[in-house]
């Protein structure tokens, strides 16, 4: 463990689910640099919510440069350099965040823990592309010299869910995704299905998602509609209320089941559970190439007791 006093840096810039992948490595950084000051560099969609991380000093915003925009490139690197970073943690290892390596001078580049071309702590793991993660992270980071990583913890974020005035024995149901990529969901008609399959056995369905995925309450009407009044915090809440959750391969289910929530999670050939599967105390993938193949009878046949 590093006693001096840095400035340490992580990219990490999204999205939602590969953030919450991230935790542990969080938590190992913070613990590695106790007394550093740590700063990430992450999107703007997640900027606040980061900015209540316990592992963070400050945050930075990615302003996103496309490869010709030079003048954007240019505040960023000035940004860059204004941290006087000694090490970066780039734990999004994308071709973008590769490029930021380039945006400090020469002269006096970081340490750079990464895949970055002349990075000083390259992951020279050459299967580093086929693991999940959480596994890949640590490698990267044990090649760094960091070899003690904590769990992936989310007891410190809390929101305030008595406002919806649930019923006291509910699930989580998340039937959204990504609007590019809706080959990632179950069809809507079988979250109904299962929402009244549940209220039989007198258990209610709460419906969660994103504000641009409103229309897919009108398609749940067994469910109670929260979808858009959520924080992050009150999604933690009500994953460690719930009986238990199910839905799509999206960035709710993975914030669910780190938080502690039994967790069945759906996915079709558009992703791989082998390298961003959620992680949790109790999980569990059902896959098929076309999501429309897995019935509703086979889900509840995974359903926790």
């Amino acid at each position: 463990m590093d006693t001096g006093r840095q400035n340490i840096l992580i990219v990490k810039l999204g999205a939602f689910g590969n953030i919450i992948l991230s935790l542990a490595a969080f938590a190992a950084i913070r613990q590695h640099h106790a007394n550093a000051r740590i700063s990430v560099l992450t999107s703007k969609t997640y900027a606040d919510w980061l900015r209540t991380f316990p592992y963070f000093d400050e945050v930075l915003v990615d302003p996103r440069p496309a490869w010709w925009d030079f003048a954007t490139a240019r505040q960023l690197g000035r940004v860059l350099a204004d941290g006087h970073f000694s090490r970066v943690y780039d734990l999004q290892t994308s071709t973008r965040s590769s490029r930021y390596f380039r945006l400090f001078p020469a002269k006096c580049r970081p340490e750079w823990s990464g895949i970055a071309f002349g990075c000083s702590h390259p992951d020279r793991d050459p299967k580093r592309n086929i693991l999940h993660d959480t596994v890949r992270q640590q490698g990267q980071l044990r090649q760094a010299g960091i070899t003690a990583f904590p769990p992936a913890d989310l007891s410190w974020c809390t929101g305030d869910i008595a406002r919806f005035a649930l019923p006291s024995d509910f699930v989580l149901l998340v039937p959204g995704s990504s609007p590019q990529r809706l080959a990632k969901r179950w069809p809507a008609a079988n979250y109904q299905a299962l929402a009244r399959l549940l209220a039989e056995r007198g258990i209610a369905s709460v419906i969660l998602g994103a504000t641009a995925e409103k229309e897919l309450a009108a398609e749940i009407p067994a469910g109670i509609d929260l979808i858009g009044q959520t924080s992050f915090g009150d999604l933690c809440d009500l994953a460690r209320a719930a009986r238990f959750a199910v839905g799509n391969d999206t960035g709710p289910m993975h914030l669910i089941a780190v938080s502690g929530c039994p967790s069945i999670t759906l996915f079709s050939r558009d992703s791989n559970p082998t390298q961003c599967a959620p992680t949790g105390r109790w999980t569990r993938i059902l896959q098929r190439s076309d999501l429309a193949d897995l019935s509703v009878g086979d889900v509840m046949k995974e359903l926790p007791a």
